[in-house]
């Protein structure tokens, strides 16, 4: 799959590449939510890590736009901001799955294949 890692920190978007490439993952990477978009539109990923507390544009107004435009790509939030009210904006959005940060690769590593298996009509 090719994924787009989505972070204003450049070691926390280390961390979650090297997790996904371990699983033989292509991994694209933004550093903030205006970056992300253009990488959505020019390299057309199959999924998202997507932070939600960044500068320029924050993870939410980026989940807003993907969802305007009539997207269903899957997104994965990782991200420190685990408030009650922010998880279920997440999951009115349409979020695959919402991950605490440091994310654990056992956790990441489920929810990207849980993903691949969706979209492969294997459920």
């Amino acid at each position: 799959m090719r994924i787009l890692v989505v972070d204003d920190s450049a070691f926390t978007r280390r961390m979650i590449i090297r997790m996904l490439e371990l699983g033989g993952h292509e991994v694209l990477q933004a550093e903030n939510g205006k970056a992300a978009l253009t990488a959505i539109e020019d390299h057309r990923p199959d999924c998202v890590s997507l932070d939600l507390l960044m500068p320029v544009m924050d993870g939410i107004d980026v989940l807003r736009a993907i969802r305007s435009r009539g997207s269903t790509l899957p997104v994965i939030v990782v991200s420190v901001d685990i408030q009650a009210d922010v998880r279920a904006e997440c999951q009115a959005l349409g979020v695959s799955a919402f991950l605490g940060k440091p994310p654990r690769i056992k956790e990441i590593t489920a929810c990207v294949e849980k993903i691949r298996a969706e979209a492969e009509g294997v459920t």
